[in-house]
């Protein structure tokens, strides 16, 4: 946790920054703090006017450090390395300027909540496992400075102090990184969606409308022209398949509206009924129903035959997803599907009905000779990875 620092170009903004500005204006109440403090020693000290120097230069070093936090070009760990050795050298430099029994008695000249402004920068920069380790070393000053080491955190609780601070500040900006790390991502694939939705669009309306033309056209004219009307057909749905399947695929645990991407299939041989309202699926469920989807249309296409039209249907009922796939083909004989399965060819019982059991559903085949085969495929909404 201790690793989240990275360069920042000016384009990205630091998603700490209020943090950073919070944590200079506590720079700004210590330094008031420090100079009461300072105020009230004066005459206790053996050397005050070096500790009067000693202070001037923790105040020019305390602008300097919130000038360069605020900008930004101090947020580096070589700054908040140079302010630690800053702060533990005022801390040692209490013996300069008082006795070793007024050390023994009180807290460094510089103030500990003064010192802990160095805890604060290192947990907003690197997370609160430096942070921490930042706090332990302004502890361990104030014990080099006093001789020992004071267990008792019922008089002396600066270890807590440092510790509960380099946690809690480093947590909150470990959290407002991956926060904001969630939403550029989250903006990116909207827009990369958008995107390719223009894409499916302007295909779509040019070479995916020509290709369904020529099919159309082809067949009606029949003769040599079939052929190529029959070619032209599984162009436009390898072109279809290829503008839905483009583009990034969406993360489980993420819904995804099960619409778009049924209606993607449509064609001079597929027709769709979808509702005029989203219907969202868990992202891995949705992916599972469209490959079920895409081979029962592609048996269509292989063995409905000649001119047969294929018809998809999308019913939203709540706790379950229902879509019926229909053809007016030739049908399939019956024993038919047993046949192909014992034959090695599974693929209707692996690639249907694997499927859409796996997702805890169930399918339904009604087919004969000459009646055309239709299939109605009924989806719950399961947990995330579609199983219950």
């Amino acid at each position: 946790m201790g690793g989240e620092y990275s360069q920042r170009t000016p384009a990205s903004p630091d998603p700490v920054t209020p943090l950073w500005r919070a944590a200079q204006i506590f720079r700004l109440l210590s330094c008031i703090y420090a100079l009461v403090f300072q105020i009230a020693i004066t005459d206790d000290l053996d050397r005050p006017a070096i500790a009067w120097g000693l202070f001037g230069v923790l105040i020019a070093w305390s602008a300097v450090c919130g000038l360069a936090y605020l900008q930004g070009f101090g947020r580096r760990p070589s700054w908040v390395v140079a302010e630690l050795v800053v702060v533990v050298a005022s801390m040692l430099s209490t013996e300069l300027v008082a006795s070793d029994r007024w050390i023994q008695d009180n807290q460094s000249w510089p103030t500990t909540l003064w010192a802990t402004n160095a805890t604060i920068s290192a947990a907003i920069l690197l997370g609160p496992v430096v942070g921490m380790g930042t706090g332990l070393v302004v502890t361990a000053a104030s014990a080099v400075l006093k001789g020992y080491l004071s267990l008792n955190v019922g008089r002396n609780a600066t270890v807590v102090i440092e510790l509960a601070v380099g946690l809690a500040i480093g947590m909150a900006a470990l959290t407002a990184r991956r926060a904001h790390a969630d939403l550029e991502q989250a903006a990116r694939l909207a827009a990369s969606l958008e995107e390719r939705e223009r894409l499916s669009r302007e295909v779509h309306d040019g070479a995916i409308q020509v290709l369904a033309l020529v099919a159309r056209r082809g067949r009606e004219i029949g003769g040599a022209t079939a052929e190529l009307a029959e070619l032209a057909g599984e162009q436009e749905r390898s072109l279809r398949r290829w503008v839905s399947a483009s583009g990034p695929r969406v993360r489980p645990g993420v819904e995804t509206d099960l619409v778009p991407m049924l209606r993607s299939r449509e064609s001079d041989r597929v027709s769709t009924s979808l509702p005029g309202t989203p219907v969202m699926l868990d992202s891995a469920v949705a992916a599972e129903v469209e490959a079920a989807v895409d081979n029962a249309l592609d048996n269509v296409a292989a063995h409905a035959g000649p001119g047969a039209h294929a018809f998809v249907l999308l019913e939203d009922l709540g706790d379950e997803v229902v879509i019926s796939i229909r053809d007016d083909g030739v049908g399939i004989a019956p024993g038919r599907l047993e046949e192909a399965v014992e034959e090695g060819r599974a693929g209707v019982s692996k690639s249907i009905v694997g499927r859409i059991e796996w997702l805890g559903g169930d399918t339904r085949l009604v087919t004969g000779p000459g009646a055309g085969t239709e299939w109605e495929l009924t989806v719950p909404r399961g947990s995330a990875d579609g199983r219950r």
